[in-house]
């Protein structure tokens, strides 16, 4: 009994640690708290030279369909093309953080487009996660699957 009663306070103990050491560590700043998040650049490595990247200085279908401001560099070490872009417009505060869970915002659109230019353009098809079966799944687990599949190209670190 004084086994259990002290392995149940060491795992207490290194749990505390734990949760004080990720508290102290610095969070990157989500749009609600930091209003300049929402103006920032968003960009991909494209694998191909900037000729190849907008020819005749026309950009990919993706990012030519979004409202935004673009730009690209030559990535060092003749690794191909930087390609960045950001909403023209954009909102901030707590206005941006109910637009993204609506699937409203435009830098989620923005991420999508740069995606979907790095796939086409080193591979020539834009790439997508598992498509809809067709019907969606009744339990629980299964409605929040659904939804992460739906919303997958837009998260994540581009």
């Amino acid at each position: 009994m004084k086994r259990l009663v002290a392995g149940a306070a060491v795992l207490a103990a290194a749990g505390l640690g734990m949760a004080r050491w990720a508290a102290s560590r610095g969070r990157v700043p989500s749009p609600a708290k930091d209003p300049l998040e929402a103006g920032r650049w968003l960009g991909v490595t494209v694998n191909r030279p900037p000729d190849e990247v907008a020819p005749s200085g026309h950009l990919p279908e993706p990012l030519a369909r979004v409202d935004a401001e673009v730009r690209m560099n030559k990535a060092p070490g003749d690794r191909g093309t930087e390609v960045y872009a950001r909403p023209r417009q954009h909102r901030a505060g707590a206005d941006g953080v109910f637009a993204r869970l609506r699937g409203e915002d435009p830098r989620t659109v923005i991420r999508t487009a740069l995606r979907e230019t790095k796939s086409l353009l080193e591979t020539g098809d834009v790439l997508r996660s598992d498509e809809e079966i067709g019907t969606t799944r009744p339990t629980v687990p299964g409605k929040v699957l659904d939804m992460a599949l739906g919303r997958a190209s837009e998260g994540g670190r581009l």
